[in-house]
């Protein structure tokens, strides 16, 4: 799921903890300039989802891309993401 204007993309993206998963099989990309919302139920994985964007936790399965580039070996700080919790 690349597409040449994308910003952010999520390709089959799977986390699990043990014998819990968090999130399976996502797939979404943002284009540059494009307004995202993320929503869902408590416990859906939306929270997972972000942390896997902004480095804070490594995908199981799938791939998270910024601006083309795989984030696999990139460390939080060196992501250009920002990331505010509720509280």
């Amino acid at each position: 799921m690349t597409t040449g204007d994308s910003l952010v993309e999520l390709d089959e993206v799977t986390k699990r903890f043990g014998d819990l998963t968090a999130v399976d099989g996502i797939d979404f990309s943002v284009r540059k300039g494009e307004f995202f919302t993320l929503v869902g139920p408590s416990g859906c994985g939306k929270t997972t989802t972000l942390r896997m964007i902004c480095g804070f936790e490594h995908p199981t399965e799938g791939e998270v891309r910024i601006d083309g580039r795989s984030m696999g070996s990139v460390p939080p700080e060196a992501r250009d993401t920002n990331l505010v919790f509720q509280q």
